[in-house]
């Protein structure tokens, strides 16, 4: 009964932790290049080619510096896409791979967002990165007969098939749907159930994020949105249908309402992504301020603990380099969550 009445405890524990604890990446964001192949009538992002300079090793190991011993362990490397039969792919994909690893040689995490790869781009990138990512969007038709109609990388099926080959390269991976672009609601459980049977086939999916399009100042679209009020809806849709190792991600600064906020947590929500002093995608959307960010969910009962770019239960993907760079990233931050405590003697007892 002793034994029962422990189990018990600890299994109520590690509930009330997973409930109560809200999680983050203390984060800053290293743009290789915004000229980008596709165009996306919602971007906000991108440049053509021949309009931007690519991002220098000199300028990155000086924004790197600076940032230094401020708390920052990831670095997002996000990048626009050079096209695949372009001639400047490789130094593209050559600049992103020094970029990363330079990222490790000062003291920091990187995580990669550079659109559809190769596998063979997938498998050097994997060397330099503890996680990266990739979107899927959404799985519905007539997205592409709109917003992605000249957007050649977001076919539904080039984007499973990175989704698919993270899980054979073993890479922790984030991926995600991007709301109210003009897919249908009935594609939400459509691409979540697509993602869900990844999962159960490779187990290495750490995130997936459910972002609201939010309207920007650059972008081309007009008329499309999403109805915010729904996105605690599709947060309970996707706590139902995902695996429960999987952890449902929002922005914090696409989501205007604290009360909606707390709405969205309540339904699931367990992880604010990066908190980056400015986000590249949505540059009309500002973070709150950590403080008061912390303070508005203390408010309601929850605690914001910062996280490492890979998940613990991933980290055993890494080659033993990353290992070593994630370790010492604990001992210097010590931000890893915390777990619950366990009953005395319970590891005998599983």
């Amino acid at each position: 009964m002793l034994y029962q009445l422990s189990t018990i405890n600890y299994q109520l524990s590690t509930i009330n932790y997973q409930l109560s604890t809200i999680t983050y990446s203390p984060a800053y964001t290293i743009v290789p290049t915004y000229e980008c192949f596709n165009r996306c009538s919602y971007c906000n992002f991108r440049v053509d080619h021949g309009a931007d300079n690519w991002m220098t090793l000199d300028r990155a190991t000086a924004i790197l510096t600076a940032l230094q011993g401020t708390g920052i362990c990831e670095i997002l490397v996000l990048s626009g896409e050079v096209h695949p039969q372009s001639s400047r792919r490789k130094a593209w994909l050559d600049r992103i791979y020094h970029l990363c690893n330079l990222a490790l040689d000062l003291g920091f995490l990187p995580h990669t967002n550079a659109g559809p790869l190769s596998l063979v781009e997938m498998e050097r990138l994997a060397q330099v990165n503890v996680s990266m990512g990739l979107m899927l969007e959404s799985l519905d038709p007539a997205v592409l007969e709109g917003v992605h109609r000249h957007a050649p990388s977001k076919l539904p099926a080039i984007r499973l098939e990175q989704l698919n080959w993270a899980g054979e390269l073993k890479i922790p991976f984030t991926t995600g749907l991007l709301l109210g672009i003009g897919e249908s609601e009935s594609d939400w459980e459509i691409s979540l159930q697509a993602i869900a049977d990844i999962h159960t086939r490779w187990g290495h999916i750490q995130e997936v994020i459910l972002q609201p399009y939010s309207p920007g100042s650059q972008e081309s679209l007009a008329g499309l949105g999403f109805d915010i009020l729904k996105l605690p809806k599709v947060i309970q849709l996707a706590r139902q249908i995902l695996p429960a190792d999987i952890t449902i991600q929002i922005p914090p600064n696409l989501i205007p309402n604290p009360d909606l906020l707390l709405a969205c947590l309540a339904a699931g929500a367990r992880d604010l992504g990066g908190i980056v002093p400015k986000d590249e995608v949505n540059p009309d959307y500002h973070h709150l301020q950590l403080a008061n960010l912390s303070a508005l969910l203390a408010n309601a009962g929850y605690e914001l603990q910062p996280r490492l770019p890979v998940y613990p239960n991933k980290e055993h993907y890494l080659s033993d380099r990353l290992q070593a760079k994630i370790q010492h990233q604990r001992q210097q931050k010590s931000i890893e969550p915390k777990e619950p405590p366990k009953p005395k003697n319970y590891s005998d007892r599983v």
